[in-house]
């Protein structure tokens, strides 16, 4: 283990990011990093990019930003406590679960919506729905 986490050197982005677990497989970081969703110090980078210690690495990745400092380098998949202790998490909290709008579902088989159903959707969406036919 003493030759895969260390504090000097450098690897590339899209393994240290699978390495510590912020992705499940490489080819998924490597694929974020293609995509433009990996940023290292505010710059877009390509998977072969060099990290070192101290860099700030964001990955935009399964809906939600993470936010990570760099704290020592990995250069093979480690455990989740060693890979908990290889980056400082300076990941923003998520909104809280009342300010995200509700969504009007409908029960799956019961057709199509009727002009009642539509207004309330478009009421719950805040489309308006207060026109000139609306009553």
């Amino acid at each position: 283990m003493a030759d895969e986490v260390s504090d000097a050197g450098t690897v590339r982005a899209d393994a240290w990011i699978w390495s510590v677990r912020l992705t499940k497989t490489r080819s998924q970081a490597a694929s974020a990093c293609r995509a433009g969703h990996v940023r290292v110090n505010g710059e877009r980078v390509k998977p072969a990019h060099a990290v070192k210690a101290g860099d700030e690495i964001r990955v935009f990745h399964a809906g939600r930003e993470r936010v990570v400092v760099v704290s020592k380098i990995v250069r093979k998949r480690v455990g989740p406590p060693v890979a908990a202790t290889c980056f400082v998490d300076n990941t923003p909290p998520p909104p809280p679960r009342e300010f995200v709008a509700p969504v009007a579902v409908r029960d799956r088989g019961t057709g199509r919506p009727t002009k009642r159903d539509r207004r309330e959707m478009e009421r719950l969406q805040g489309l308006g729905g207060d026109g000139p036919t609306a009553r």
